[in-house]
């Protein structure tokens, strides 16, 4: 007897290659850390793409986070996210910075979010601290 084709499981939005449950799915859901800049940087931009406020606040540098961050009305659709540099911020640093492009439409233009951010360490925990946007 055939079995059901099993659905595979969604790629995570971050472009990691492996599927949300293994990949942001578990930072979102507060089971686990980010590890370095990039999983921080990695999983933030999946929490854009799921319109995910409480998760991109928390991790935000508690000197420059926005007392509120409302995603409902943001028609964004994020289409895709290319790590172009990393610098530093490993599991033994304390800084470090992710050269990213992030692809996106609104109102059926495309555009690019080209950025340099930073992110900093405290107590074991990454947050993103801020970023340089690069003209297209």
């Amino acid at each position: 007897m055939k079995r059901p084709a099993q659905a595979a499981p969604a790629a995570c939005p971050c472009g990691s290659g492996l599927a949300y449950a293994q990949c942001c799915g578990p930072l979102h859901a507060g089971e686990r850390r980010a590890q370095s800049a990039e999983a921080l940087m990695r999983s933030r931009y999946s929490a854009f793409v799921q319109r995910d406020a409480a998760y991109l606040l928390a991790s935000w540098h508690p000197s420059t986070r926005p007392a509120e961050l409302d995603l409902s009305s943001d028609a964004t659709r994020w289409l895709g996210l290319k790590i172009i540099a990393c610098e530093a911020g490993g599991t033994t640093d304390v800084h470090g910075r992710v050269e990213f492009v992030a692809r996106g439409k609104l109102g059926g233009k495309a555009f690019r979010l080209h950025e340099r951010s930073r992110f900093e360490r405290i107590e074991g925990v990454w947050y993103y601290l801020d970023g340089e946007i690069e003209d297209a």
